[in-house]
């Protein structure tokens, strides 16, 4: 393949381009917002599940609250119907025993039903304060979530417009390119990464190897506008006067 070298000198400046593209992406995929999103994504979603179990005990320990409360009232109730019944003086001395007999006992089960639920409000409080810490702690997660999704996109955006520049930057050099040069520098970029190098001191400027006496000999008595490859990565050697030759 002959190629005018001064456009084989250009591939350089493609080369340079797509490495930058490359590494634009491996930044892109790299990011350490990544992992901070990972791991605040999963801390928000354990503060979440912490704080649902919360509200649950505590949704649970309102109805036992509620359910006593009615329970204290209904013996209250019967307490007041049968003090009231006593004071009306129409019963009799048995029904007056047996009252309060019932008495004694209904003062005894509110008594024990009222240190239930004076039990029962102590666990509610402290599942309050649970349930207060644990919403902090979400909303903390949320704000700290917040906060490395928009440093996430703020390095997106910068990433993003340096890309394009590049892209644009490599459009104008591909564009007065030869087909069957790019294609054959686009083939080596895929398998090796760089598809092409200044031949510099004897070295290859892709793989960084050195060439063989014989190679480079040939490569010397090789003409200007030849495409020449290295022998070691497959990628165009670009021969300048640093090539020492």
């Amino acid at each position: 393949m002959n190629v005018d070298p001064e456009v084989q000198r250009q591939l350089l400046e493609l080369a340079d381009v797509d490495a930058e593209l490359a590494r634009i992406e491996h930044r892109r995929k790299k990011l350490p917002e990544l992992d901070e999103i990972a791991t605040a994504e999963k801390d928000l979603r354990t503060h979440r599940d912490a704080l649902v179990a919360i509200q649950t005990s505590a949704s649970d320990l309102d109805r036992e609250v509620t359910r006593q409360e009615r329970e204290i009232e209904s013996v209250r109730a019967r307490e007041d119907k049968d003090r009231s019944l006593m004071a009306s003086g129409s019963v009799s001395a048995k029904q007056l025993t047996d009252l309060e007999h019932e008495l004694e006992t209904l003062k005894r089960r509110q008594s024990a039903l009222e240190d239930d639920l004076i039990e029962l409000m102590e666990r509610r409080e402290a599942v309050g304060v649970d349930e207060q810490r644990t919403g902090a702690q979400v909303d903390a997660a949320e704000n700290g979530l917040a906060d490395a999704q928009r440093r996430r996109d703020e390095a997106l955006a910068d990433l993003d417009t340096q890309q394009a520049r590049k892209d644009e930057e490599r459009t104008a050099l591909v564009a007065p390119m030869p087909a069957d040069l790019l294609a054959r520098y686009e083939k080596v970029r895929a398998a090796k990464g760089r598809g092409a190098g200044l031949l510099r001191q004897r070295r290859c400027g892709s793989c960084q190897l050195e060439l063989d006496r014989t190679a480079l000999a040939e490569i010397k008595n090789t003409a200007p506008d030849v495409v020449v490859t290295c022998d070691n990565c497959g990628a165009i050697l670009v021969r300048t006067a640093e090539s020492g030759l």
